[in-house]
């Protein structure tokens, strides 16, 4: 069993409220929920009204294909133009 790990850091930049960022994280971590079939929760930032920072993990037989499905979120994040991507970092268990 392999256990792949993301931690993501994400900016917001048309978010003036905490109401704005929970609408617009709340619609991607659903769409990334759905797509990869993953666990996505927010991690940090959680007071901030346009930075954040995203936990995604996914369970699966091989290394290589929990870094292509981490590769397949980053590359998904990176795509919607509500958010920008500030930095990412993955972990293989």
């Amino acid at each position: 069993m392999t256990i792949g790990i993301c931690r993501i850091e994400l900016l917001i930049p048309g978010s003036s409220s905490l109401k704005e960022k929970r609408y617009v994280l709340s619609s991607l971590k659903s769409q990334i929920r759905s797509k990869f079939n993953c666990s996505i929760a927010e991690v940090e930032g959680n007071d901030l009204w346009q930075k954040t920072v995203l936990a995604v993990a996914v369970v699966s037989n091989e290394s290589r294909h929990a870094d292509q499905i981490m590769a397949k979120i980053t590359q998904f994040i990176e795509n919607d133009r509500r958010i920008q991507l500030l930095d990412y970092s993955t972990k293989i268990l």
